[in-house]
């Protein structure tokens, strides 16, 4: 790989970083084996006004998915279970309220967010799987469809490889990730453990940006609960880096290479060009000739971005300490500046699309989900416009069943089923029910 300019880069990040507030960022990139780039920029902690750098640890929320996956297909390789098992082969006390056939449910279905069940009511109190086991059956949430019919995010299913993992190890989940994970890799400046991060120094604080007051507000850690299972590792993106490694290094002692890339191939369609795996997000024919392999994260105080090109061996990490921030754009303009290509080439680019008023007004109403998230799709002079996280982004259509955010490019597929309102969305990761029809005026 040439030499690369990293200047326009920085200023990118700086400009990101003013625009949306964010305290402090760390990036590291790799290039066959080798660090090529690393730095930390802006704060820390904004009181003291110590500076991020590439050795700060951040929270990295859901990129800790893919070690949970990892770990699972791990237990694959030693000949413990296959990802094609029904999930109560391994679990015997798992059972969904209204689901009759509860060993339609494989392994497979928990890693790709495809069980069926829409995002649910978070129960951060739950410290011990079991009690998450009983959790699950003992009332009936939203269905969205039979397994392997419809992508969405559900944490609490996920969850349930921690229980898997606990089963076949007889080691706590944290434990089993640190010692078979973490530690082999040298991953030496990543926990799992709150106690000991404290110990830790150069830590990140967490923060929020209240909209009312337009501070940053200092965050605790969250302490998760059972969801550490799916969000609760703090690292540094160097040690992301040698996370990558096992990814992207055919000669890794950790798993075979046919076994790890069984992470990504045959993924899940989500959009026009977006597909999910093991707790991988693909993105194939980058560039015509690459694929983005990447996963996000975000918890308060905590925006993280991950991810891989295999082909080129090509590994980035971008950690920040606020929450709900484009992470993931500052990741792909690091992949693009690595790459040589300009910086602000998208993922993919979305067809504009001559959409019926008819059919835009099925689109229109509040959506939202019991884990908590809501969107609202309604019309402004006579525009369609979402309204999410207290912001405003003006949309277009690209198909008959998707909209797209104009600033970010980024797809809403609309699901409907004959000549009726759409029952539902996909905003990112997670599928939103219809919860009312949208009235002009309100």
């Amino acid at each position: 790989m040439s030499l690369i300019n990293w200047s326009e880069f920085e200023s990118y990040v700086t400009r990101t970083m003013k625009q949306n507030r964010i305290p402090g960022c760390a990036v590291a990139v790799s290039y066959n084996g080798t660090v090529i780039y690393k730095e930390g920029f802006g704060y820390r902690d904004m009181i003291t006004k110590r500076p991020v750098t590439p050795e700060t640890i951040f929270g990295i929320a859901s990129v800790t998915k893919s070690f949970t996956a990892l770990a699972i297909m791990r237990l694959e390789e030693e000949g413990l279970l296959s990802v094609d098992d029904p999930v109560i082969n391994h679990l015997p006390d798992f059972k969904l309220v209204g689901v009759e056939n509860i060993s339609s449910i494989k392994i497979h279905h928990l890693l790709t967010h495809t069980t069926g069940l829409a995002p649910m009511f978070r129960r951060e109190e739950l410290r011990k799987l079991k009690h998450h086991i009983a959790y699950l059956a003992e009332k009936e949430y939203e269905r969205l469809g039979e397994p392997g019919e419809y992508f969405s995010y559900c944490n609490d299913t996920f969850l349930l490889l921690g229980a898997i993992i606990e089963k076949y190890t007889g080691k706590l989940y944290r434990r089993h990730v640190t010692e078979s994970i973490l530690n082999p890799l040298k991953m030496y400046r990543s926990t799992l453990s709150i106690d000991e991060l404290g110990k830790y120094e150069n830590v990140s604080i967490p923060y929020d940006h209240n909209k009312k007051t337009e501070q940053l507000e200092e965050k605790p850690w969250p302490k998760l609960g059972n969801y550490e299972i799916g969000g609760g590792i703090r690292s540094t993106v160097l040690d992301l880096l040698e996370y990558g490694q096992v990814f992207c290094n055919d000669h890794n002692t950790l798993v075979s290479k046919d076994t790890v890339q069984k992470m990504w191939e045959n993924p899940f369609k989500i959009s026009r060009n977006t597909y999910y795996g093991y707790a991988l997000q693909v993105t194939p024919n980058y560039h015509e000739k690459s694929t983005l392999i990447e996963h996000g994260g975000g918890q308060p105080g905590v925006s993280s971005h991950f991810g891989f090109i295999p082909e080129e061996k090509l590994i980035v990490s971008v950690l920040c300490n606020v929450s709900n921030v484009p992470v993931d754009e500052i990741w792909l303009a690091a992949v693009n500046t690595a790459l040589g290509l300009s910086m602000d080439m998208k993922r993919s680019l979305e067809p504009t699309f001559d959409i019926s008023p008819e059919r835009l007004l099925k689109f229109l109403g509040t959506y939202d989900s019991s884990e908590g998230g809501k969107a609202v799709i309604y019309l402004e002079n006579g525009k369609p416009m979402l309204e999410v996280n207290e912001e405003l982004y003006s949309l277009r259509a690209s198909d008959q069943n998707t909209l797209v955010i104009e600033l970010n490019e980024r797809p809403i597929r609309f699901f409907i089923n004959n000549d009726e309102p759409a029952w539902g969305l996909l905003l990112g990761y997670r599928l939103l029910t219809r919860k009312k029809s949208w009235v002009p005026g309100t």
